[in-house]
């Protein structure tokens, strides 16, 4: 199957490129796309084909980027569990995409006066106070069948990057009689405690982490390095053993060279990663269409050939482009039409789009992407195994289902 969409992403490309303007096929002449080395496509291939990418954990199904949120995307059978990493004031690694927390927390009840400050501006212990669940029931964009009184009940804190490796793990939050996380702080440290996760079946997904923000966030990429020795995660210093991404039917990605992949939009966090891990933990490079110093501000080849190339030269082994086309708020812009797709798979690179939310996307994109980010890995499985590509792993289960298996 894979030849096939090899195939048919050939022709699609041959076709547009063909139909390119005489400017943009003057500015391909002039520019070339750079290769992989073959140490780089090693890396790469830590990664499994078809990856399925859980988005925030999901933002379809449960508040993104919560234990819940999480616990789900992992029993789901997600080969990673996505995540946004900001800093807070005391240095804890923080996992929540917004720098502002007034959409998906009770900020403004807890703290009116400090609402639309940067999460970077706070401590760890300060956002344990909020409640990241409850806004999920009544968001616009939740309908009523996703609703649930348990992410309110349950209470939903703000995620540590700690709270992801656990949750990948195996593990849930270990609370007090209350239903309140059990940490405690000590000379300015934090302790957390966790548990085995009664629901827990057997999947141990990667993740795929962003450095968020760095100008709001400076220092994050020496802080992940801490982190991830700290758990055993960086495999420059502790490689794994084990290479096959699916054992028993089961996930297996985070027992592998390929349990941790990294992410980022910002050039200059780009520079620091490579300065950090020197392209031995696979990377990505994310496009968005903007007008910012990182962004792609045109549709020009050679616009296109500079950022991929930019990524090559800097270690990455992934282009994570924007696609249209998604459930509101997730209709981003085009950013992985064929002639894109094709310059990026002649450089040797694998395409992760983001963010998909539904078969149409699916099917459109087929012959062009490698991977995922997905809002609703029970979706993008099932549509895996219906295109028999991905034999050995989880079957499709109902999304409903394992909610309410995980108590929700």
């Amino acid at each position: 199957m894979r030849n096939n969409k090899l195939v048919t992403l050939a022709c699609l490309s041959m076709i547009a490129l063909s139909c390119s303007s005489d400017d943009n096929a003057s500015t391909n002449s002039k520019e070339e796309v750079l290769h992989l080395s073959p140490e780089m496509q090693k890396v790469r291939d830590y990664v499994p084909e078809n990856a399925v990418i859980g988005h925030r954990g999901t933002s379809y199904w449960a508040p993104e980027s919560t234990e819940s949120a999480y616990r789900w995307a992992r029993n789901m059978g997600a080969d990673y569990l996505e995540a946004d990493l900001q800093i807070t004031k005391d240095s804890v690694i923080l996992v929540v995409h917004d720098n502002v927390l007034t959409r998906t927390s009770n900020i403004k009840d807890i703290y009116p006066d400090r609402a639309t400050q940067p999460a970077s501006t706070f401590t760890y212990e300060e956002l344990l106070k909020l409640d990241a669940g409850t806004w999920f029931n009544h968001d616009k964009n939740t309908s009523p069948d996703r609703a649930r009184p348990s992410f309110s009940s349950q209470k939903q804190y703000i995620s540590t990057l700690e709270d992801l490796l656990m949750f990948a793990q195996g593990k849930r939050l270990k609370r007090d009689s209350n239903g309140e996380r059990i940490w405690k702080k000590i000379n300015g440290k934090y302790t957390f405690e966790y548990e085995d996760d009664p629901a827990d079946n057997g999947n141990r997904p990667g993740i795929y982490i962003e450095t968020k923000e760095p100008s709001l966030n400076p220092g994050i990429e020496h802080a992940l390095v801490k982190e991830l020795n700290r758990h055993g995660w960086n495999i420059i210093e502790k490689p794994a053993t084990e290479t096959a991404h699916f054992k028993n039917g089961k996930v297996n990605v985070g027992n592998t060279n390929g349990k941790v992949v990294l992410q980022t939009f910002s050039h200059n966090s780009l520079l620091i990663l490579k300065d950090l891990f020197k392209g031995k933990i696979p990377t990505a490079l994310l496009f968005w269409k903007g007008t910012g110093p990182d962004d792609i501000h045109d549709d020009q080849q050679a616009t296109y050939i500079k950022h991929i190339n930019f990524g090559i030269e800097n270690l990455a082994q992934f282009i994570g482009p924007s696609i249209a086309g998604g459930t509101p708020p997730d209709n981003w812009p085009e950013l992985l039409n064929p002639w894109q797709a094709e310059l990026i798979h002649q450089s040797g690179m694998k395409i992760h789009p983001y963010s998909f939310d539904n078969e149409g996307q699916m099917i459109k994109y087929f012959s062009f992407y490698d991977g995922m980010f997905t809002n609703q890995s029970d979706l993008t499985i099932r549509f895996y195994h219906e295109k028999q590509l991905r034999e050995g792993g989880p079957a499709y289960q109902d999304a409903k289902t394992i909610l309410a298996d995980l108590g929700y």
